[in-house]
């Protein structure tokens, strides 16, 4: 059996907007049921947002911890951002991002995965980046925004398994990445397909990625809905 999410959407007889503020509002749906009974739904509307996983030549991820007002804490997290304007191109959004939390760029783009951050009471999609032959960006540095960032040798996949890294971006895209990566067994027969997929005949991504291997043909396009590295 495939699991695959699907669109549906289902009868609203009425709704409101009791709360504007700056990025974000909140809505009240009057939803009809399958069975016709009629409920309230309140949701955060959100403008969506983007996140990139940046690895440099050796691997290292890179992560910058900022403080979050509504959980309390200080997370560490891959760079992230919202969407500034109606309908802008998520690749810019997170080629802006990466500069302006860490003040770097990259020359390899691809798209990691798409996530409903938290679909029960919020419609924000983040689309996830992965970013690779990075280098320091042109002119100085600011660090207004976050404390310096940190380049990670364990990454967040090792600091999740202990409760140490818990943001949602940190999670999902840790999961994405490591769904993706060169599985040993296929290294030893010489496949040049992603573990994940072998069975569907679908090649992994670019020979510039030396995690993902070679691939037969190009890389998706940066930008198509759904589209993942592997």
């Amino acid at each position: 059996m495939t699991i695959k999410d699907t669109a549906q959407a289902w009868e609203i007889r009425a709704t409101t907007t009791p709360f504007v503020g700056k990025k974000t509002s909140v809505r009240t749906d009057e939803v009809v049921m399958p069975d016709g009974s009629v409920v309230h739904r309140d949701y955060q509307v959100h403008p969506g947002s983007v996140a990139v996983l940046a690895l440099d030549d050796e691997d290292r991820v890179l992560l910058i911890k900022q403080y979050r007002h509504p959980v309390r804490q200080k997370l560490w997290e891959i760079p992230a951002g919202l969407l500034d304007v109606p309908g802008e191109n998520p690749l810019h959004a997170a080629q802006r991002e990466l500069y302006e939390e860490a003040h770097v760029k990259a020359e390899d783009w691809r798209v990691l995965t798409d996530v409903y951050t938290t679909p029960g009471g919020c419609d924000e999609a983040v689309r996830v980046f992965l970013a690779r032959g990075l280098s320091e960006a042109d002119g100085s540095a600011s660090w207004s925004r976050t404390r310096r960032p940190t380049w990670s040798t364990r990454g967040c996949r090792s600091t999740n398994s202990y409760g140490r890294c818990s943001p949602a971006s940190c999670t999902t895209t840790a999961s994405s990445w490591a769904s993706c990566r060169w599985s040993p067994r296929a290294a030893a027969r010489g496949s040049t397909r992603c573990a994940r997929h072998r069975h569907r005949g679908r090649p992994a991504p670019s020979r510039r990625d030396p995690a993902l291997r070679a691939s037969p043909r190009p890389a998706p396009p940066v930008g198509s809905c759904g589209v993942t590295i592997c």
